[in-house]
């Protein structure tokens, strides 16, 4: 029997999502392929929204695109790019279109990306988009009027991993209390924070899939413990890159032993590569989630 990602969600199943960037044009065939290597293996392919900040084809449009080749999208949605009226046309449009997962999030300033001089929206934040979501559910728009058919998403929102930031987990009971069905955080390397954290809001009972990003060389390891906030790569993982031979072979072993410390832990596991999805399917047969 094939369920939906909603029914995946309240089921004991450990869930495996993925990630995807759209083009930066109207060629979409490599993309497109990329998540073809997901077929069969991830329970749902997130798309994002001008990640980083950086412009790409709408997650809208490419979220269709999937959907028409097969998969089940998760639509990222940010409110960096949109005021509320933006961002009810879109999350209508994306209904009315099949797409029935959505992920929000506030989103980058613009001043990271390709188009620093362009002016952030930020209308609402991520808790007011959630908000705005379950209104939609109910018929009814922001503003309160009466809308001629209402919406059903499954939606989800982000969270950083650090037990020791008491604002970020306010900001993510919040998200819970205002709907969402589904947090995807960032990405794990320090299981025993991770722990901590899982321990720290196991109260808000919502399913939290963990972030995942396979390291690829020493670099890239001391580039995410410099740069992006909440991420710990501990020393030994760091000695374990340094060391090896092979540094994106040791980067996926270290991913697949995570994975199976997070199947403990977690509801899942969000894998974003940096590049493509080459290796993903090698990975969870590594940890044991071959023939899924």
């Amino acid at each position: 029997m094939l369920f939906n990602f909603r029914e995946k969600l309240n089921s004991s199943k450990f869930l495996v999502t993925a990630e995807v960037s759209p083009p930066k044009g109207t060629r979409f065939s490599v993309p497109l392929e990329d998540a073809r290597q997901l077929k069969g293996i991830a329970d749902a392919i997130n798309v994002t929204d001008n990640q980083c900040s950086i412009m790409h084809m709408s997650s809208l449009a490419f979220s269709k695109l999937l959907l028409d080749e097969g998969h089940e999208p998760i639509m990222q949605l940010t409110c960096r790019d949109r005021n509320r009226i933006g961002l009810q046309s879109d999350l209508l449009g994306a209904y009315a279109l099949g797409i029935r997962n959505i992920c929000v999030m506030t989103g980058d300033f613009p001043s990271c990306g390709d188009h620093p001089g362009s002016k952030p929206v930020y209308d609402l934040d991520s808790v007011h988009l959630l908000q705005l979501v379950r209104k939609l559910d109910s018929g009814i728009n922001f503003a309160g009027n009466r809308l001629d058919g209402g919406t059903s998403f499954c939606a989800g929102a982000v969270s950083g991993i650090d037990p020791d930031k008491p604002l970020q987990l306010i900001k993510l009971e919040k998200k819970v209390r205002s709907g969402a069905d589904f947090i995807q955080t960032q990405a794990v390397y320090d299981v025993g924070m991770f722990e901590e954290f899982m321990e720290a809001i196991s109260y808000l009972e919502v399913p939290v899939i963990a972030g995942l990003i396979p390291l690829k060389s020493l670099g890239m390891a001391e580039f995410m413990n410099k740069n992006i906030s909440g991420v710990n790569v501990p020393e030994e993982i760091m000695f374990r890159i340094k060391d090896s031979p092979d540094p994106v072979e040791e980067g996926l072993s270290i991913a697949s032993e995570t994975i199976k410390e997070l199947m403990k832990l977690s509801r899942g596991v969000h894998i974003m590569p940096v590049g493509s999805h080459n290796n993903t399917s090698r990975l969870l047969s590594m940890a044991g989630l071959s023939g899924k």
